[in-house]
């Protein structure tokens, strides 16, 4: 029998609603969560971003809500103010009656505001860990009516440091309530919170399809000493050229600080973060989708509301704090039988964590030398004559051809057209390219510069009185100048 919303026991009118948005049949997740919720069970889904956890527990849980009791009935942890602010909207979508009252309660909000809604009555609670709290403590907040709860993207919440906060929340609800966990992955701390605050739970995995090594290049860069990680990624990205691309990072602070720095290196880049709202972040994935954007700084949370195919590239700017999340990184690229690339940034300090990341896939990840300046200036000459052909197929030359004319009567034809590529190639060649630097060989096991001899040099590198004009894409962020030899990362 075919599995629909009706038969794993939806009620008519919300499997009416599913199907008026767009909802047609169940995941794999919703399919097996949502009957085991509206039994009563606590559940533990193993589930990555987009399989549909969302709606596996949005959807029974509002089933059980008593929309004539105006208290809080369902609480809904998440890691972060824009998950919170996603679910919340999910709520409301899935929301049969407008009677139902959802409350989003975060940090960066006003909390009077919030105060506010909880006395006149709310059903269900959205938030992150560390307002709940506050709310909690100062007595605003009462779990005596809660019937369930949620802890949504549970893995980020311990790894942003939350796992206390949930703790001590379930703690002063009722241990009657129904409590539900999700989590990308599920490291030894999770274990433990799953058994010591969930009751008998049916444990739910759905599993990912294998990263296949022949459809994803994986390339290693080794940082040398002295070298920021934006150093080396520089002319990492000028050879690769991606057409489209996510670059993960640890922090939020990193994303915004590598996201103006790529754009004032002429790339064209934007940072995908929590404090856009729908509509910033609707624009940004269209000018992505478009073209318009060839590349997305994020963190992993940030992230997993990016919803874009086909990328060609996926850049770990910084590795993940574990193998698993390593997997579901790259994944992103090579789907669908095409080939992707995954590159990944390696300092000395993360070389055990990239061994590790060679047993999970099961491969030994080639070191790649980063580029030098001779490769990267004859990529850029490549990339010019390409140009050149497609103007010279084109129709606007015609009006330029009294200009050739003019200097032909004074200049061989030969030295007019590689004078036109020379302006052309220092207009836009990159500030950070015309700085005096080589790329020293590094240890593929220590990430430390092999020893050099006494005055030895690059064939490629310029001398220090070459002269070349910056320029090249500026975007919407452009502010001072940056060195690029700096060691900062």
């Amino acid at each position: 029998m075919t599995t629909s919303f009706q038969t794993i026991g939806l009620s008519d009118a919300r499997v009416d609603l599913l199907e008026n948005i767009g909802f047609e049949k169940p995941t794999e997740i919703q399919s097996k969560a949502i009957p085991a919720i509206l039994e009563g069970r606590d559940v533990v889904g193993l589930s990555q971003t987009g399989t549909g956890k969302t709606a596996a527990y949005s959807l029974p849980f509002l089933e059980k809500i008593d929309l004539e009791q105006k208290t809080v009935q369902g609480l809904i942890l998440t890691p972060t103010r824009e998950l919170a602010v996603q679910v919340t909207q999910s709520l409301k979508e899935f929301a049969v009656d407008r009677r139902l009252w959802v409350l989003t309660v975060c940090g960066g909000q006003s909390m009077e505001r919030q105060i506010r809604s909880l006395q006149r009555g709310v059903h269900i609670v959205v938030g992150t860990p560390g307002r709940v709290i506050d709310l909690l403590e100062r007595g605003k907040l009462s779990f005596e009516e809660l019937r369930w709860a949620v802890l949504d993207e549970a893995d980020e919440m311990l790894s942003m440091g939350f796992i206390d906060d949930v703790k001590k929340i379930l703690r002063q609800s009722p241990k009657t309530r129904q409590t539900v966990c999700f989590s990308a992955t599920m490291p030894p701390a999770i274990r433990d919170l799953v058994e010591n605050f969930l009751n008998d739970p049916i444990n739910i995995t759905i599993k990912q399809p294998q990263v296949t090594p022949d459809r994803i290049a994986q390339e290693v860069y080794m940082i040398p000493r002295g070298w920021s990680k934006t150093k080396a990624l520089l002319p990492i990205l000028e050879m690769a050229d991606p057409e489209s691309a996510i670059i993960f990072v640890r922090t939020k602070r990193t994303a915004s600080e590598l996201t103006n720095e790529l754009v004032e290196a002429g790339q064209s880049a934007d940072e995908y973060h929590g404090d856009l709202n729908q509509n910033q972040r609707e624009k940004l994935v269209r000018r992505f989708k478009e073209g318009k954007i060839k590349m997305i700084v994020a963190t992993d949370i940030a992230a997993r509301g990016l919803d874009v195919e086909n990328l060609s590239h996926v850049i770990n700017f910084d590795l993940p704090d574990n193998t698993e999340s390593y997997i579901h990184r790259i994944g992103r690229t090579g789907r669908a039988g095409k080939t992707g690339t995954a590159i990944a940034l390696v300092e000395p300090s993360d070389r055990r964590l990239l061994r590790q990341i060679e047993r999970r896939v099961k491969q030994s990840l080639k070191v790649s030398t980063i580029p030098s300046r001779t490769e990267v200036e004859a990529q850029r000459v490549t990339r010019l004559e390409t140009q050149v052909r497609e103007a010279l197929a084109g129709e606007r030359m015609a009006s330029f051809l009294p200009i050739v004319k003019r200097l032909g009567d004074e200049y061989d034809p030969q030295a007019i057209a590689a004078a036109v590529l020379q302006m052309m190639y220092d207009t836009n060649s990159p500030e950070w390219l015309n700085e005096d630097w080589e790329v020293p060989e590094v240890s593929t096991t220590t990430g430390l510069p092999k020893p050099t001899k006494k005055g030895g040099r690059s064939s490629g590198r310029r001398s220090s009185n070459y002269k070349g004009g910056g320029g090249g894409y500026k975007g919407d962020r452009s502010r001072g100048r940056r060195s690029y030899s700096s060691n900062r990362s």
